[in-house]
């Protein structure tokens, strides 16, 4: 374990003033919750809000009220590369988990694809929204009406950023967001769920009623934890936790089970501010996202498309090699650049036999060539120079996608 200034992958600072205010959620619950409830839902415009104890959680009761809805509809569709807390809801909501590769240039379904791989039996197709890209949701809603299947839309890193002239999560169908320590916003955990469906809603209400809410001594402990959390998310302090091999931060995990429950009055506290922050937040990534791309190739900054605020900037390098040799310099100095989900959806252990015979090529070479840089809130000017300098002192050369369909050459330019 090396005492250093560690920046992590990913990041949403907690400040004294949300610990004060998520003390008093943990005294008064359904004030906080109701409030925020309030808020959201003038803020996304939308009929209905529901707060639940994680993003996972908030997939898993909406596939649950849509089998409610559509009982005879076994399977939900996800693009093959995406997190794997996604399948992981699908399973434990009793439905089949169905694939469809990607497109290397957008992180969005390969469309060809999914107009074949919609069929009869599909309850839903989620989208995916990765790094805060926009899917193309209005697309998937009309390849999905002959079929009769539902949209959710999968906003856990995108929650803030607009598709066209809508906010990503109320285009479709129904929509969620993540509320964890590495999301846009966060209060340690948590998933909200929003809709303008009335069917959808009562479906979901019908579940949310029967959910438990946080005991008080889980709550208190939960707010330690948080409080931990704030101040070792921080890069003079984040060596300690990194160097922690048990804890196995930035690991991806198939759970096979995890608690689905009402987000907690303390959480809900602990989001006094969010908007404000939420704002500030996305600007500051979007403003490093455009930092690392106009450093890198200065000569193609003009009409570049930078994701809106990607918590994660992702760059792919032209061999697994390159990419690991990478992230392994920048584990030495301790940079934050990291890969993302290490396999396709249907190479996880827990779920692969459903996929034998099948590939997802696209899913696959992105496993294997993306990395991640860290674009978040906490990351310092000297260290966004640190990384440039970095990336293109590589002899080897590399791409970064900064956004729908626009690449750079990494390696050729020197740091501005």
């Amino acid at each position: 374990m090396k005492i250093r200034r560690t920046i992590p992958p990913a990041a949403a600072p907690l400040k004294p003033g949300d610990i004060i205010h998520g003390f008093e959620g943990l005294l008064s619950p359904r004030k906080w919750r109701n409030k925020m409830e309030r808020e959201l839902k003038d803020y996304f415009q939308v009929k209905h809000v529901f707060l639940v104890s994680s993003g996972k959680a908030a997939l898993t009761i909406i596939l649950q009220a849509l089998k409610s809805l559509s009982p005879s509809k076994k399977q939900v569709l996800i693009p093959a590369y995406t997190c794997f807390s996604v399948p992981s809801a699908i399973v434990k909501s009793g439905l089949q988990v169905a694939l469809c590769d990607i497109d290397m240039d957008t992180y969005d379904y390969n469309y060809e694809l999914l107009d074949d791989a919609v069929n009869p039996d599909t309850l839903c197709v989620v989208s995916g929204n990765l790094f805060s890209i926009p899917s193309d949701t209005e697309r998937i809603v009309d390849i999905c009406k002959g079929n009769g299947a539902y949209v959710v839309e999968d906003a856990a890193q995108a929650m803030g950023c607009r598709y066209k002239d809508r906010l990503i999560g109320t285009v479709a169908d129904v929509g969620f967001f993540s509320l964890g320590r590495g999301k846009n916003i966060t209060c340690g955990s948590g998933g909200i769920i929003v809709t303008n469906s009335e069917a959808i809603a009562a479906a979901i209400d019908t579940l949310y009623i029967q959910l438990a809410e946080p005991r008080f001594l889980e709550n208190v402990r939960e707010f330690l934890q948080t409080i931990l959390l704030a101040l070792f998310i921080r890069p003079s302090l984040y060596w300690f936790p990194a160097g922690l091999p048990f804890l196995k931060l930035g690991e991806t995990f198939f759970y096979r089970d995890f608690p689905v429950k009402r987000l907690s009055g303390m959480k809900a506290g602990m989001l006094w501010n969010w908007r404000r922050k939420l704002e500030e937040y996305n600007q500051k990534r979007r403003e490093n996202a455009e930092y690392y791309c106009g450093a890198l190739q200065p000569e193609s900054r003009s009409g570049m498309i930078v994701p809106a605020s990607s918590l994660r900037l992702p760059v792919m390098a032209i061999s697994r090699t390159v990419r690991d040799t990478i992230i392994a310099r920048s584990s030495k100095q301790g940079l934050g650049i990291s890969r993302m989900y290490p396999t396709p959806i249907n190479m996880v252990e827990e779920i692969k036999s459903n996929f034998l015979g099948k590939e997802y090529p696209a899913a696959r070479e992105l496993s294997e060539r993306l990395f991640t840089v860290p674009v978040h809130p906490l990351l310092s000017k000297k260290e966004r120079k640190k990384i440039c300098e970095l990336l293109s002192g590589l002899n080897e050369s590399a791409e970064c996608f900064c956004g729908r369909s626009r690449q750079l050459a990494m390696g050729a330019s020197k740091t501005s």
